[in-house]
């Protein structure tokens, strides 16, 4: 059985529980408010029995009269002390059920995003693994020309580039959320960090167009190897939802009180209702059982704490006829 199929599974009979629940204690608070209600009324019954033994209705009407008031207004008071103990109580029951339903389905909801991130990672460790040590065992069996060898070794160095980059993502996103991460402020050229990130991706990806608009000497504040994450994460986005024979833009200007980072595809773009969600942790556009594309969901969610860290804004837009634009902005 799938991952999914066994968390929905949990989660359908977690709920068939909590409602088993809720259905008992809400028709408890009704039976305990009807028991309380027959109480009052017996009571009632039993004073007035109790004033007709001690006062004769017909000798003493004054007395009596304001004896049946004040059992009469005593029979009000429970009942509507009841009734409102019983409205507190339904309002209570009613804000813990709902808290507990929220908490348990974000549970159940966390927990199928970790599973499906484990399988990520595993599949994301497993492939190039396996590509480098059946590289390796070519080179170590067959004698191989030059030629062969070199393609070889490029194909090594970009899986293991690959490798690189997913370990760095898990380890900084730990870092950053654990508070482990020592955190540097210093003047950095965005414009030449921007620069070189283009080259490295131009490197790996020989085959991809990558176009740049890029202002020169573009200076923040900030920590460089967290900036090259973001960068680097944007682009890698990029690439992996466009498709090969679209360019990849890099765009980067200063205005008058801040500072425009832009990232552009032209890929099939990022529907309204998912824009928000995918900057969040494991999250993943599509279903998990037919998703063809490579990922662990950690790569837009780091690039929003990198900006929040930065003072930074991060969003994505769609761009024009197609595609998506994933801007940063830094406040100067």
């Amino acid at each position: 059985m799938p991952i999914n199929d066994a968390v929905k599974k949990k989660l359908r009979r977690a709920t068939i529980l909590y409602w088993t629940l809720l259905i008992y204690i809400v028709a408890a608070l009704v039976w305990w408010f009807i028991t309380l209600e027959k109480q009052n009324n017996e009571m009632k019954r039993l004073q007035v029995l109790q004033l007709d033994t001690r006062i004769d209705r017909n000798a003493d009407t004054v007395e009596y009269a304001a004896e049946m008031v004040r059992i009469n207004n005593e029979h009000k008071r429970n009942k509507a002390k009841y009734a409102g103990e019983g409205v507190v109580f339904f309002i209570l029951i009613l804000v813990g059920a709902s808290f507990v339903y929220r908490s348990v389905r974000r549970q159940f909801y966390i927990q199928l995003q970790q599973q499906n991130f484990l399988m990520a990672v595993t599949h994301e460790l497993k492939t190039p693994i396996s590509v480098i040590k059946l590289n390796l065992e070519t080179i170590q069996k067959y004698s191989l020309d030059a030629e062969k060898q070199k393609k070889l070794l490029a194909v090594m160095l970009k899986e293991t580039s690959r490798l690189n980059f997913l370990t760095n993502n898990i380890l900084v996103a730990s870092q950053l959320e654990g508070g482990g991460y020592k955190f540097s402020d210093e003047e950095l050229d965005l414009s030449d960090l921007l620069k070189d990130c283009i080259q490295d991706f131009r490197t790996r990806f020989p085959e991809r167009e990558f176009r740049s608009q890029i202002e020169p000497d573009v200076d923040i504040k900030g920590d460089a190897l967290l900036l090259q994450m973001l960068i680097n994460n944007l682009l890698e986005n990029a690439v992996k939802y466009s498709p090969k024979e679209t360019p990849v833009t890099a765009l980067l200007k200063k205005e008058k009180s801040d500072v425009k980072l832009q990232i552009v595809d032209e890929g099939q773009g990022i529907v309204d209702e998912e824009k928000k969600k995918v900057f969040t942790k494991f999250y993943r556009i599509g279903n998990e059982a037919t998703r063809k594309t490579q990922g662990t969901g950690l790569g837009l969610y780091l690039c929003s704490k990198i900006a929040y860290d930065h003072n930074a804004d991060i969003s994505v837009t769609n761009n024009i006829p197609h595609g998506s634009n994933f801007v940063v902005t830094f406040s100067l």
